[in-house]
Parts: structure tokens; C-alpha cells; sequence
């Protein structure tokens, strides 16, 4: 009964099947995320071709705004023109043409002042500045734009005419301002939450940036790094931005997709340490739950032994007391008691073991010339060990055990005939237990294996010699057990190590 091979396969299929969830849940991952990136990538697109249109339209505006403008100061010029000629005493002209022009006058904004700035006369005002007696530098400042016309009225008298843009004209302008200031927060400050960097035509001048840190914009090399980047990802848009001329959009992924590029390796991470946290709790539970089954099933196997043990223990005495004591019988006692050690070492499975000092050469050498005259002698032992004493500290009828399990596995994988050589080194602060056999061998990949519990190459047997052997080296002594070297065909070596103290 092979319990291992059935574990271990599935295992196998366990960690197949987990692979495979993993591997599923990370490819429809990724695809998303791509597929995300995609979409967002076509939107921007089609939000920058949106804002080439806008840009157009804008463009469109601007030209027929400009026309506007210069029929408006030609409007200016000539009214200019009309009341120079009609304040101009000194003038010929019939000025009758240029009065029907002041006449008709109804948004152009004008001011006469005398010489010390006193408002003389004043037309189409803006609100704030009809109540205004003095002519003073606020509105020397909104009047600038034209230079002040002087007039000679006569009598030694100079006056100054000043005049601005019409207010239909201001009005449509401060539009368009608006317009202008709108349309390019439109871009940058997109419903798409997308990154984006406008530049000229030359690519030197930024116009304006959009769902960017504007401290880290000031930043020459923050700049530089951020258009490195989104030309690495994506094309610059060329559009035709109003009187700029043309204008390129650089942009990028958002930062939640660019987070989203890690989260399937963030996915996989976690997956991997739930799966091996669950992994590592289900085997604590399991070998918890073995341990308690062993430990009573090992008791209970004690407390049986007991009374067939007693039994045979006075059976043995009537033998001794007849008048010609059977041959046998010293036999029989050695029999008897090597079951009480195997009672005893089943009563101590599940306990806590108290290691006590032990001569422990005595011990293996009893142990295994016990173990010798029970086989065939077709099976040669070789013990080597130094001489004593050497005390450490053990638990004897376990330790004996260990020795017997690597003996009877040594003895079943020679078959009909083969030798045994155990050999002890005494080194500074530890013992080295070295037994070795001429049987089939093991393969080096099965090395850590055949300590599994439920690993058996035998048809018959429940392979727990060696896992229950580690443990009594390894958790009871605080030792160590393990295959020093193995060739298939020609013979394994087991190697035990003990502290001395």
C-alpha cells in the first residue's frame, strides 16, 4: 500500500489545477487591462479630433472677429477724423458731413478735456466712468490704446480729445477672450482625466498642460520625462489651434491604468501567498490530526501488549521450574524483553521525552548483535565503534528503534544475502552514525522522499519506519537523519548525527 505515491499525485493535481485558476485569472487580467487601455487610448483620439474641430471653429471665429476689428478701426479713425475737423476753427471744410458722422455715433466712447484735465464733454461712457468729472490715469490707462487727437477751439484755448473702441466691440472681444480661456481649459482640463502636454509647432513652447502636478511642472526635467514618456506610449495629435498655428497634444495612459499594468502581478502575489498560507495551516492540521491518531492508536497498542507480555512472562517461569528446564528459555526471556521495549516505546509516543545520559556504544552494539541473530546468516554485519565509554543524552528504547528501522529497510533491500556496516565517529561535539548497506540503492530525486510518511517501496507496509525515525533523531534528540550517498544497483548509506550535549 503505497500512500505516498497517491499523496504525492495529488498534489500534483492540486498544483495544476491552481496554476491553471492563477493562470486563467491573470490572462483575463491582463487582456482587461489592455483592453482598457485601448478604449482610453481611442477616446483621446476622438477628444482630440472633438477639440481639432473646436480648435477650427475657434479659428474661424478669431478670422471673422479680426475682420470685424479692422472695420471697427476704420469706424474709429473716421470719428476721430469728424471731430477734429468740426472742433477745428481754423478749418475751411464743410464740415456738415463730419456732424451727420457725430451724430450717428452711438457706441464709440470719447472724452474732451480742457488742458488741466477736466471732462468738457463726454459720449457713450461705459458705466463706470459716466459720473467722472476729472480725467484721471484710470482712465488715461483705458484710453491708451489711441493717441489723443489735440484741438484748437480759438481764443488761446487747447483741448484734447480721447477716444477708445467701441463698446460693442469691447464686449465681443472680452467673448472671445472668454471663448479662447475656455477652450483650452476644454483641453486640458478633459472629462477623460488623461495627461496631456499642448506645445507649438516646434515642440519648445508649452501653450498649456493638463491632470499634471503643476508644482512638478515647473520642473524642466519633470517636463522632459513626462513628454519622453508619452511619446514612447503615443503619436503626438496635431491640430490647428487658432492663431498659433499649428499645435501638437502629447498625452499618456492615466495614472489608474498604468496602476492597473501591476495589479495581476499584485493578483498573482497575493493568490500565491493565500494559496501557500492555506497550504502550510492544512498541513499543520493534517500532521496535528496524525500525530494525535498515532500517539493514541501507539497507546492503545502499549496498553494491549501488556497483558499477552504478563502472560508469557509466567509462562516462562513454570518452564524454569520443571525438572529439566527447557533449552529455550533464555531465548524466550530476550524475546520477552524486547517486547516490553516495544511496549515501552509505543507508551511514549505523543509524550514529551526526557533524554537521559547514556553510554550509547553498549547500547547499538547490543542492539545490533540482537538484530544479527535474528536473520539469516547469509547477512554479514560489520560494527565499528570506538572505544568507550560515550555518554550523551538519549532516550534508549527509542534510539533502539531507529536503529532496527534502518536495519530491517537495510535487510529488505538486499534481498536474499548482502552486508550491513555500521560505523560510530566520535567528533568534538558530535556523534556520526553511519550505516550502510549493499542492497538496490535509491535514486537521488527520491532522497528526501522516502522520510515521507506513507513512502514505501515494498508492496506490504505502511512506510512510517523512516518518517517516525526522523522524528525521534530530529524533534526528540534535536539531531539529524538523512541519506549521506546512494548508488542504484550497488548500496545506500544513512547518516545520524547526535549532539553530546
Amino acid at each position: 500500500m503505497n500512500l505516498y505515491t497517491n499523496k504525492k499525485r495529488w498534489k500534483w493535481i492540486l498544483a495544476i489545477v491552481a496554476l491553471l485558476i492563477v493562470g486563467a485569472s491573470l490572462w483575463y487580467t491582463n487582456n482587461l487591462v489592455k483592453s482598457i487601455a485601448v478604449q482610453e487610448t481611442n477616446q483621446v483620439q476622438l477628444w482630440a479630433a472633438a477639440m481639432e474641430q473646436h480648435a477650427g471653429m475657434m479659428k474661424s471665429t478669431e478670422e471673422f472677429f479680426n475682420k470685424v476689428s479692422e472695420q471697427e478701426q476704420m469706424r474709429v479713425d473716421l470719428l476721430a477724423l469728424a471731430y477734429r475737423q468740426v472742433l477745428d476753427f481754423s478749418s475751411n471744410e464743410n464740415t456738415g458731413i463730419y456732424l451727420e458722422i457725430i451724430k450717428n455715433n452711438i457706441s464709440i466712447p470719447l472724452v474732451i478735456t480742457d488742458d488741466r484735465g477736466n471732462i468738457m464733454f463726454s459720449n457713450n461712457l461705459p458705466e463706470n466712468q459716466k459720473d467722472k468729472k476729472v480725467f484721471d490715469a484710470e482712465m488715461r490707462s483705458a484710453y491708451s490704446k489711441f493717441a489723443p487727437i489735440k484741438i484748437n477751439p480759438g481764443y488761446g484755448q487747447i483741448q484734447w480729445l480721447y477716444y477708445n473702441e467701441s463698446l460693442i466691440y469691447t464686449e465681443l472681444k472680452a467673448v472671445l477672450e472668454d471663448m479662447i480661456n475656455h477652450f483650452m481649459e476644454e483641453i486640458t482640463l478633459n472629462a477623460l482625466g488623461v495627461p496631456v502636454i499642448i506645445t507649438d509647432e516646434a515642440g519648445t513652447e508649452i501653450l498649456n498642460y493638463g491632470n499634471l502636478d503643476s508644482t512638478m511642472m515647473q520642473n524642466a526635467d519633470y517636463v522632459e520625462r513626462q513628454m519622453a514618456l508619452m511619446r514612447s506610449e503615443n503619436e503626438p495629435l496635431q491640430i490647428e489651434f487658432m492663431n498659433t498655428g499649428k499645435a501638437y497634444i502629447y498625452y499618456r495612459t492615466t495614472d489608474l491604468v498604468e496602476q492597473m499594468k501591476f495589479f495581476p502581478i499584485i493578483q498573482f502575489i497575493v493568490i500565491a501567498l493565500y494559496l501557500l498560507i492555506a497550504y502550510l495551516l492544512f498541513s499543520w492540521a493534517r500532521r496535528s490530526e496524525q500525530n494525535q491518531v498515532w500517539a493514541g492508536m501507539a497507546k492503545e497498542t502499549a496498553h494491549q501488549l501488556g497483558t499477552p507480555i504478563s502472560s508469557l512472562m509466567g509462562w516462562v517461569e513454570l518452564l524454569k521450574m520443571q525438572e529439566e528446564p527447557f533449552a529455550g528459555t533464555d531465548e524466550m526471556e530476550k524475546d520477552i524483553e524486547r517486547l516490553q521495549i516495544v511496549t515501552d516505546r509505543f507508551s511514549k509516543i505523543g509524550s514529551i521525552p526526557v533524554l537521559e545520559p547514556n553510554d550509547i556504544i553498549p547500547l547499538i552494539q547490543d542492539t545490533m548483535e540482537y538484530l544479527q541473530r535474528r536473520f539469516s546468516k547469509k547477512f554479514e554485519f560489520d560494527i565499528r565503534l570506538p572505544e568507550g565509554p560515550l555518554v550523551i543524552p538519549l532516550v534508549p528504547s527509542l534510539f533502539r528503534w531507529v536503529l532496527e528501522n534502518l536495519t530491517k529497510n537495510a535487510i529488505d533491500a538486499m534481498g536474499d544475502k548482502g552486508k550491513i556496516t555500521l560505523e560510530l565517529t566520535d567528533g568534538q561535539d558530535e556523534v556520526t552514525i553511519d550505516l550502510s548497506d549493499t542492497g538496490k540503492g535509491i535514486a537521488k530525486k527520491q532522497f528526501k522522499q522516502v522520510f515521507a510518511p506513507g513512502y514505501t517501496s515494498k508492496k506490504r507496509g505502511w512506510g512510517l519506519g523512516l518518517s517516525l525515525s526522523k522524528r525521534i533523531i530530529e524533534e526528540y534528540h534535536k539531531g539529524k537523519i538523512f541519506v549521506k550517498s546512494s548508488v542504484v544497483g550497488q548500496g545506500t548509506t544513512f547518516r545520524i548525527i547526535l549532539k553530546k550535549e
